[in-house]
C-alpha cells in the first residue's frame, strides 16, 4: 500500500534517561527542537514525562517528506548516536501515518 505523502506522520518516542544524564542532553535537545522546527512542514513536538520516569516525545511533521528530511538529518543522526553511548537506557521509537483525525475546542 503507498504512504499518503499528505498524511500528518507522528512519531512516538518513548525512553528513558540513564540516571547519571548530564544537563548537556537538555541542551543538546533544545537545539535538535529548534533545528526541528526550522524544516518545512514540521508542526509540533510535546514531551510528557510518566511517574515512573519514562519520557514520551511526540513529534508531529505534516507530511512524509518533511519527517524523512528530519528522520535523515546528519545532526539528528549524531545526536541519537550520542544518546545511545551517552544519554539513555533505553527507547523504543514507533513511526506512524495518521489515518484520521477529529479535534474540537470549545469556543
Amino acid at each position: 500500500m503507498a504512504h499518503d505523502q499528505t498524511a500528518q506522520q507522528i512519531t512516538v518516542f518513548r525512553s528513558r534517561l540513564r540516571d547519571d544524564v548530564a544537563e548537556e542532553y537538555f541542551v543538546l535537545a533544545d537545539e535538535l527542537l529548534e533545528r526541528a522546527r526550522s524544516i518545512e512542514g514540521f508542526v509540533e513536538q510535546k514531551v510528557f514525562v510518566a511517574d515512573d520516569g519514562e519520557r514520551l516525545t511526540l513529534v508531529v511533521f505534516d507530511n512524509e517528506a518533511a519527517h524523512d528530511q528530519w528522520r535523515t538529518d546528519p545532526v539528528h543522526r549524531a545526536a541519537q548516536q550520542r544518546g545511545r553511548e551517552e544519554f539513555y537506557d533505553a527507547y523504543d521509537v514507533t513511526v506512524a501515518a495518521a489515518d484520521h483525525r477529529h479535534a474540537w475546542r470549545r469556543a
